[in-house]
């Protein structure tokens, strides 16, 4: 087809500048904070930082007082005024016709401009060591101490208890108030960002056996499907691979085996066409500053190994040329491994990492207020050294809280890590051919070299396994899902799996500050945190005044409708398959928005190249800039997802306009069976409700719809497109 080149190029500069205005630095930096002698009889809850297992769970009573509590991170805030200038410059660095643009800081100019004082930083570090803990490493540019102690100094210094919790079964520890401080440090501390063993979580879905005996065929995709469907080949003609690009993949587990990477390259013909793609592990440490050092075990396998593997082999598979490198440090019994590796990897010495995928999340409201500032900080500090971040959305429709739970029990909540405003949040898409029986038109009979067989781009849908997804319940021959007569209610034994809560994920930021009134429901003092400027320019997105997820989308089915990814993952512990040679079909199999982020990341890494740069800093103002600039030139329906090849061939963004995302719902209850109150569920009838807006009637969350939606955010891309568009592309 026909193609005119750099129809955007030349006027994306005139969107950016739009947003791009902002306060210069003010020349005043590192304020104290810390003005008040300090009481330890004054105290300040720091509230929304009490998980919601332990009202759900069963309490076994306190831990020992001796128990370590290993490598916890305190946060301490930034003053008004750092923050003011921190986001004009953020602007400026993105704006193609400021003088910082592209300027990225370095660790020194950070910590100098936004990094707590001295004063402030040594205050707290004294206090913490006067009450019995040991501080390892304090990391200036962020504002976070690193430090650990035992139970009895959490109760001495917190004024909270961590006790043992009895989880469906699993043991856990956590804090079973929210802390408090003396009032004079509240100034400066924003609070522990976690003092319980309760991680973020993978959002890989594998795909199931039963799957198959649902949609009768089998259509999965590999890497030159991938290149086809979403016109990566035109960038590969031109040269463009990710050569001279890192792409880091961070994780809490090592890669089972890096024979697999290796299978799956050679599998697909990567490793022939693109021979500087290359994979390296590391546990990326920081210097210490202060005994003991920062942390950074090697975590070995653990069961997130597919994880692990998934992200180094699609994040290749989308940039075949550039350098792998997975990143993982273990957890502790009160941090999480994948922060640990990031916070060492932007803090040392050294060039750092010019883009980095993590497909891990968890809800703003269960991950608590310190968590959700944490990771707004940590990704700022990543963006102002130039480094690009991409984030999936999450796996449980408009419930992130409740992923991998029988039904949404929590009601509306989107996920932490993508509701910062400094990370590309990938949400999930399907692809609809199956539900409108039109395989043959857009996939061959008989697989091509390296096992391709995709035709051309195919039309998609938000990506939903629920019984409460309208797509399914057509499809199945009912008019609803709700009710009961409808689909969520009749589904019997041989359809019982779709109850199971697992749907890209997407909606407003609701408590990335605050406190729920019920820990993990979105209520109380809870706030979302605000809407970037650059989200202003999608058609359609809502003026909520909150940050929205996801921005854009991917594949991320798990094989409903016969649609997955293939991958060579061989351990046998956490359901690994051998690897045949000539015989994928027989390989793993998985979906999630875990997919989407690593692949996007290697696209960055195509862009990276064709600019000539290693640092691109946030991709959303670009992204939404480009949205903003096709819509203006093309009317919205000529890039409606599901006209498929009939898009119009200058389409940067694919509009999924079909579908929804909606999962299944019940009441939420106590461990004894009590209910705590329905929250965002319809149920007119029959036990099993769906997700809706308000309980007293059906409004789905949520349907997808021309423009923006949180579905899809602004769609998928047409990757040759987005390249030869973008800010400083050499490529035409």
């Amino acid at each position: 087809m026909s193609r005119r080149t750099g129809l955007l190029t030349p006027v994306i500069c005139v969107v950016v500048v739009v947003l791009c205005g902002g306060v210069a630095a003010s020349g005043q930096t590192r304020p104290r904070l810390i003005t008040e002698r300090i009481a330890e009889n004054k105290l300040v809850k720091l509230a929304g930082n009490t998980r919601p297992e332990v009202r759900t769970g069963r309490d076994m009573g306190p831990v020992a007082d001796s128990l370590q509590l290993s490598h916890m991170y305190l946060q301490m805030k930034m003053s008004a005024q750092q923050q003011a200038e921190a986001d004009g410059l953020m602007k400026r660095l993105h704006d193609p016709n400021a003088a910082e643009y592209h300027q990225w800081l370095t660790l020194g100019e950070i910590e100098e401009r936004f990094g707590p004082s001295q004063d402030d930083m040594d205050t707290v570090t004294d206090w913490l060591e006067g009450h019995g803990f040991r501080v390892h490493a304090v990391y200036a540019a962020n504002g976070v101490i690193d430090f650990s102690g035992p139970a009895r100094a959490i109760k001495d210094a917190f004024h909270t208890e961590i006790h043992h919790l009895d989880v469906k079964g699993k043991q856990h520890i956590a804090n079973i108030r929210d802390p408090q401080i003396p009032a004079a440090l509240a100034a400066a501390v924003d609070g522990v960002i976690s003092m319980n063993d309760f991680h973020p979580h993978s959002q890989l879905q594998r795909h199931r056996k039963e799957f198959t005996a649902f949609d009768g065929e089998v259509l999965a995709v590999v890497p030159g499907d991938l290149a086809t469907i979403y016109d990566f080949n035109p960038v590969y003609k031109h040269g463009v691979s990710g050569k001279g690009q890192t792409i880091v993949v961070v994780e809490d587990s090592d890669i089972y085996s890096a024979s697999d990477w290796h299978m799956f390259r050679h599998a697909f013909g990567l490793d022939t066409k693109f021979p500087s793609g290359s994979l390296t592990q590391v546990h990326p440490r920081h210097t210490p500053n202060r005994a003991g050092g920062p942390a950074c075990a090697d975590p070995g396998i653990n069961g997130d190994d597919g994880e692990a593997e998934v992200d180094a082999e699609w994040a290749s598979a989308s940039a075949p040329g550039a350098a792998i490198v997975v990143a993982t440090c273990d957890n502790t019994n009160t941090n999480f491994g994948g922060f640990i590796a990031i916070q060492n990897l932007i803090t040392s010495a050294g060039t750092p990492p010019g883009i980095i995928s993590i497909s891990y999340g968890g809800s703003e409201s269960e991950q608590g207020a310190a968590f959700n500032v944490y990771t707004n900080q940590l990704f700022q500090l990543a963006v102002l050294e130039g480094i690009s971040i991409y984030v999936s959305s999450g796996d449980a429709g408009a419930d992130t809280t409740d992923q991998f739970q029988p039904a949404a029990l929590s009601g509306l909540n989107v996920s932490s890590f993508a509701a910062t405003a400094h990370a590309v949040a990938v949400g999930g898409t399907d692809f609809s051919d199956t539900v409108l029986n039109q395989n043959a038109t857009y996939w061959n009979a008989t697989n091509g070299p390296f096992f391709a067989s995709a035709k051309s781009y195919i039309p998609e849908m938000p990506w939903d396994d629920s019984c409460a997804n309208q797509p399914i319940t057509s499809f199945l021959g009912f008019t609803n899902p709700y009710g009961a007569d409808g689909l969520c209610n009749n589904l019997g034994s041989g359809l019982s799996f779709l109850l199971d809560v697992a749907a890209g994920s997407g909606g407003a930021s609701s408590c990335f500050s605050g406190a729920p009134a019920i820990f993990g429901v979105v209520g109380g003092s809870c706030k979302g945190n605000p809407k970037p400027l650059y989200q202003l320019l999608a058609k359609g997105n809502p003026h909520d005044g909150v940050r929205d997820i996801p921005d854009i989308t991917m594949f991320a089915a798990n094989g409903l409708f016969g649609h997955y990814f293939v991958l060579c993952y061989t351990d046998p512990t956490f359901g690994g398959v051998p690897c045949t040679p000539g015989h994928p079909e027989d390989w793993a199999g998985a979906g999630g928005t875990s997919f989407g982020a690593p692949i996007m990341a290697g696209v960055q890494a195509l862009i990276n190249e064709s600019a000539g740069v290693h640092f691109d800093g946030n991709p959303n103002y670009a992204y939404y800039a480009l949205n903003a600039l096709q819509n203006v030139f093309l009317p919205p329906s000529a890039c409606d997802s599901s006209l498929g090849t009939s898009a119009d061939a200058r389409c940067i963004y694919h509009d999924v306009t079909f579908g929804d995302m909606n999962v299944n719902c019940l009441p939420l209850t106590n461990m004894d069976g009590s209910v705590v109150g329905t929250f965002n569920c319809y149920i007119p009838s029959g036990t099993n409700g769906v997700m809706s807006l308000v309980n007293k009637k059906y409004q789905p969350t949520y349907a997808a719809k021309p423009g923006y939606d949180f579905t899809a955010g602004m769609g998928s891309v047409d990757v040759f497109n987005l390249v030869k568009s973008w800010p400083g592309t050499k490529l035409h």
